[in-house]
Order: C-alpha cells, then sequence, then structure tokens
C-alpha cells in the first residue's frame, strides 16, 4: 500500500492576542465586556454594545484595557461563571497565597427611568447599572493585587485624563465626549493616561474596582458594597434562569448557557438582539472577512423566536416581536435585513485603518454595509416569527397585521428576483434558492395567519402564491441528483437548504430532505463539520479560506434529527459541545486543522442553534419512551 503524504497542519503562531473561545462575556443588557484569561477587560462599549469602545486591545493591543488581579501571574487555576450567571469567577494561585476574583456588569433595582440608554419597551425591577465591578479575595495566605485601568477612547483613538479625587480612591476620565469614573479602596496614581493601583491582601481581605458610566448609580462606595452588588447580579441571572424551561438532559448545562449568552445579548431597552457583541473578529485568519456583528438582525427574528419559546422566555419572545413591530420600513414597505439596537436603519460602515486587527486581520469595520442589500430572506424570517408569537400568544396582535400585509406584499412582488442570499455574498444576485425558500415561507405563514383573523380570502390568495414559488423551487431548485442546489444556475451545495426541512418545505420523508442531508454530510463538511458553502464554487466577493459554520452544523444535526438519523445527529451534537469554550460558549466558525473559534464572539446564532438542535434530540429521545 502506498502511503498518502499530507500536508502538516499549520498552527496559528505564537500572538500577545489571546484565543478568541478563551474570552468570558460579562453582559447587563446593555452592553458586553470581554475579559480575557489574565484577568484583562480586552472589549467594552459604553453604554452599549454598538457604542465606540473604551477597552478595545482584542482589535488593537494600544486600544485600551483593565487589568484586576494578582501582581506577576497571569494564568490562573480556575475559571468559571458563577453557576445559572453571566458571573464570572476566577481563582489564582500565587507564590504566597491564592485569590478569588469575581467580575460582573452588574445589574440592579431601578425605580427612576433610565437617562443614559432611554427604553422604549417597559422597565423591569432590575435594570444595568452601567457599571463594572470586579472584587478579589484572599482565600489563603497574602498576595499582591493589581490594578491596571488604561482606556483608550473611540476604538483606541483617543486616551483618557485622569483627575484623582477622594483621597487617591478615586479617578475621574474624560475623553471623546465620555466619561467615566473609577472607585476603588486601593489607592490610586495616575501613569501617564492610565491608573494604577498595587495592594497586599491577607486571608480574609477582600478590594474591589468600580468602573462607572453613569451618575445615575452610586458607585460601591466600600468593598461590603460591591459584593453585595455582584451578589445582586448572581441573584438577578438565577431568578431569570429560574424562570426558563430548561429539560432535566445531559444536554442542560449547555441549553442553560446557551439561555445565558443569548438574553446576554439583548438589548433591554429596546428589545433587540444583537448578533455578536463584537465587531470585526476575523472569520478567515489575518484576513479580511472581518463584520461589524452588534446590530439586529431581522433573519434571526425567527430562530430567536423558536428558541425563546422552547425555553418559556415568553417575555423576551414578546419584547423582541414588539422590537420588531417598531421598526421602521424601507420606502418599498419591506424591512431592512438588519437595524440598530435602537432601530436605526443607517448603519454606513466605515474603516479604522489606525487599528492593526485581531491578529493583523484587517480591515476593522465599524458599521456594516450589509444594511442595504436586498436580501429576500427577510420577509419569511419575519412572518415565521409573527405566526410562532400567535401561535403560543393564541392571538394576533393588532399592531402586527400592518406588517404581515406590508411583508407579504414585498414577497410577492419580489420573490422572482434575484438577491445577495442568506450569506449576504457581496458579488452579483443570484436566485438562491434559501431566499425562494424564505419567500414561501412568508406566503405560507402569511396565508396562516390570514386564517388565523378570518380573512379567508386573503389567505387563498397568498396560499397561491406560495405554491407558485414552491413549483418553482422544485422545477429549477433541485438538481439532477435530486439535490436543493445553492442558486439556480449551479449545482453548488449550500448548508442553508437544510432549513427546507426543519421548515417544513419539504416532508422529513421526502427523497429531497434525505439527499440533501446526504449531500451536505457528506460532501460540505471538513471533520464532519459543516461548511456553509465551498469558497471556490461561490461569488461572494471575498477572498480567502473560511472555516466550518457552527450554526450550519447545529442546523444539521436539527436535520438528522427531523429525517429520522437519531445516532448521526446524536454523534455530531456530541462533537459540536465538546469544541465549544472552556466556558461554554461559541463563535460564529471553527477552523477543524487547528481547533480554535473564528468570528466574532459570542455568536448568538450558534447558540440559537444549538437550543434548537438539543430541543429536536430532546424531544425524539422523549417521544421514542411512548413508541
Amino acid at each position: 500500500m502506498t502511503a498518502v503524504l499530507q500536508e502538516p497542519v499549520t498552527r496559528p503562531e505564537l500572538s500577545p492576542f489571546p484565543k478568541i473561545a478563551d474570552y468570558a462575556f460579562l453582559s447587563n443588557c446593555h452592553t458586553g465586556a470581554l475579559v480575557a484569561v489574565d484577568g484583562t477587560v480586552d472589549w467594552l462599549c459604553v453604554p452599549r454594545f454598538d457604542s465606540p469602545s473604551i477597552f478595545g486591545s482584542l482589535l488593537d493591543r494600544e486600544a485600551g484595557r483593565f487589568r484586576f488581579g494578582p501582581y506577576g501571574i497571569e494564568h490562573p487555576t480556575t475559571r468559571v461563571y458563577v453557576p445559572g450567571t453571566n458571573v464570572v469567577e476566577t481563582t489564582w494561585k500565587t507564590a504566597t497565597g491564592w485569590i478569588v476574583v469575581r467580575d460582573a456588569l452588574t445589574m440592579g433595582p431601578h425605580d427612576t427611568d433610565d437617562c443614559v440608554t432611554p427604553h422604549t419597551r417597559p422597565p423591569t425591577d432590575a435594570d444595568a447599572s452601567h457599571m463594572l465591578v470586579r472584587t478579589a479575595t484572599c482565600i489563603d495566605g497574602r498576595v499582591e493585587v493589581e490594578a491596571i485601568c488604561e482606556p483608550a477612547f473611540d476604538y483606541g483613538r483617543t486616551p483618557a485624563s485622569w483627575q484623582l479625587e477622594n483621597g487617591r480612591h478615586q479617578a475621574a476620565g474624560t475623553a471623546a465626549g465620555v466619561s467615566i469614573r473609577l472607585q476603588s479602596d486601593i489607592k490610586l496614581g495616575v501613569e501617564g493616561h492610565r491608573i494604577r493601583g498595587r495592594h497586599t491582601l491577607n486571608q480574609g481581605d477582600t478590594v474591589y474596582c468600580a468602573l462607572s458610566w453613569s451618575d445615575s448609580v452610586p458607585a460601591p462606595a466600600d468593598a461590603v458594597s460591591a459584593v453585595a452588588a455582584i451578589d445582586w447580579t448572581v441573584n438577578y441571572w438565577r431568578n431569570w434562569l429560574a424562570g426558563a424551561r430548561i429539560p432535566d438532559h445531559e444536554f442542560r448545562e449547555a441549553i442553560q448557557r446557551s439561555a445565558l449568552a443569548t438574553k446576554g445579548l439583548t438589548y433591554m431597552p429596546t428589545g433587540a438582539t444583537v448578533a455578536a457583541s463584537t465587531t470585526s473578529l476575523p472569520e478567515t485568519p489575518g484576513g479580511a472577512r472581518n463584520w461589524d456583528y452588534r446590530y439586529t438582525w431581522v433573519r434571526d427574528s425567527t430562530f430567536t423566536l423558536q428558541a425563546l419559546h422552547l425555553l418559556d422566555l415568553d417575555w423576551e419572545a414578546d419584547e423582541f416581536m414588539q422590537f420588531i413591530a417598531d421598526l421602521e420600513p424601507t420606502e418599498d414597505g419591506s424591512l431592512q435585513i438588519m437595524y440598530g439596537v435602537d432601530g436605526r436603519r443607517d448603519l454606513t460602515e466605515s474603516f479604522r485603518e489606525d487599528l492593526s486587527g485581531y491578529q493583523d486581520a484587517k480591515p476593522v469595520r465599524i458599521g456594516n454595509a450589509a444594511y442595504n442589500q436586498h436580501q429576500n430572506d427577510v420577509f419569511g424570517a419575519a412572518l415565521d416569527s409573527i405566526l410562532l408569537h400567535t401561535r403560543r400568544s393564541e392571538r394576533l396582535p393588532r399592531r402586527l397585521w400592518p406588517l404581515v400585509q406590508s411583508q407579504a406584499e414585498c414577497a410577492t412582488r419580489i420573490w422572482k428576483q434575484p438577491d445577495q442570499g442568506i450569506w449576504e455574498a457581496r458579488g452579483n444576485p443570484k436566485h438562491y434558492v434559501s431566499s425562494k425558500l424564505m419567500c414561501w415561507i412568508a406566503m405560507d405563514r402569511a396565508a396562516s395567519l390570514a386564517e388565523i383573523r378570518g380573512d379567508h380570502d386573503l389567505a387563498q390568495k397568498w396560499r397561491a402564491t406560495a405554491d407558485e414559488i414552491r413549483a418553482d423551487i422544485l422545477t429549477r431548485g433541485v438538481s439532477e441528483a435530486g439535490v436543493l442546489r445553492q442558486h439556480y444556475d449551479t449545482d453548488a451545495l449550500d448548508a442553508s437548504t437544510l432549513l427546507a426541512i426543519t421548515f417544513g418545505f419539504v416532508a422529513p420523508t421526502d427523497d429531497i430532505a434525505r439527499k440533501t442531508v446526504d449531500a451536505v454530510a457528506d460532501q460540505l463538511t471538513e471533520d464532519g463539520f459543516v461548511l456553509r458553502y465551498k469558497t471556490g464554487e461561490t461569488d461572494d466577493g471575498m477572498s480567502g479560506k473560511e472555516g466550518t459554520f457552527l450554526i450550519c452544523s447545529f442546523w444539521l444535526v436539527s436535520a438528522l434529527a427531523a429525517v429520522g438519523e437519531a445516532a448521526r445527529a446524536r454523534d455530531l451534537m456530541d462533537k459540536l459541545l465538546s469544541i465549544g469554550s472552556a466556558l461554554g460558549l461559541y463563535a460564529e466558525e471553527y477552523e477543524t486543522s487547528t481547533a480554535r473559534h473564528l468570528g466574532n464572539f459570542p455568536q448568538a446564532f450558534s447558540h440559537l442553534a444549538l437550543v434548537e438542535a438539543a430541543g429536536r434530540i430532546i424531544v425524539a429521545e422523549r417521544l421514542k419512551e411512548y413508541t
């Protein structure tokens, strides 16, 4: 037998940037922070997800950071989420003792309106404190702790000017029209544009740092108050999670973490959900596939509603639907593919050439030019969401009916036209099967909603259009091998066609369903993980290879479960769960050759698809108990 020589796997070179999957994610449902293993906050935008960063060393090692931890030690012993929360607890061993650091974007009771990030949704009893609170407790021996707060405002462009106050226990920093305040029981000093403090703790001692960007909630006055603020936040997250339906199953922890990550990516003032908390983490190492994901995609709405309703998180589902209802349509009555968390339409894209980019991946993008693309899948996502929500609440809200009409009319008008497809390709428009599929979903769901409303004539009209779209897809969108195509002019595969099975376009017993699932599993995977498409076969307007897409891999799990391939679905699910980060989080992509996560982080789409895939497996297993 002749030996086959394989090219050696190329490992990432040593880099000052932490691995994407090594970050911990903190959230107060207004903004999110990423904390590196060494205790440094490398990413924080204030006061909300899409604001300019004040700590941006995620994208440039000189763009601002905030470290709080043991002096001279960078690698902790353990790091975990406090169970049932988005609060991180890190334990460190030094040469002289042990300490535990807890980090939280704190939540607290609110009885006044939030003037920092005004609400369009009804405020709840708890809301963001607009504060990052960090505590360190010595649990054995003696440990020297350091605090280094070095913000660089406007994505690293402008360093802070500091003024010490209150006997060196407070410091006020300003730049680029933003004001922050650092308060601590450690004495602070100014070193250029940074604040620094050091203090030795003995067993039983606790110190804190609290960084705030609002005057509406006073910062903790001492360590006892800081501990109480984090404890309150722990209770908030646990009380919230108690309202979720989490099945007693071995997938329980993965579902809980995905629920907490999804909730953490919601913007409480409007009910919006951001796709991820970051911008410009690369899909191709060192490449240009770097996008700003700190916005709300209407396409995500149906996956968001599916996951939220599956988990009995009906309040969040309703908040999100009210956000969708508030969105301003375009001039032709259609919804944009994405909006700002405040509902704004203009997301003009710009480049930050002054930033190095994560591991030299350029350009760094602020904004997303895809907001004005034409993507025909938006109508189906919106209307499937409304039908899901209507069936769950057993009523069709009056304010949603005009949206049903406008999106059905838009889908009727444009379904025959080419577009950029679900993946927002920046090449020439094509007749993407996934877009036609979502137009079918739009008309199918619109017809069902019309029937619920009692308008049978309109239901019949919309159902006829759905039938016409279906016939077109089955005629032009299926290859001679009986597999759903990426678009009408190619036999190339696309993982998005798996949605035809999970959305009910083809029955699980249909030959097209099984052949499409098998083709994706056999021909569109790397080491078992699914590519969204092969870049060499797709005109997406970009260069460079990309990793496997985690959402597509979870879609394959769902599709395998739907067609009755329970064992294959379970095997792939177990494989996907094994490659989650140490804290149970997922980015957008996974590079199999180097076992690293790529793309923005944490990725809502990945976690939403995890919940759906887990749900399908669990339901199938439960039903099997009765047969």
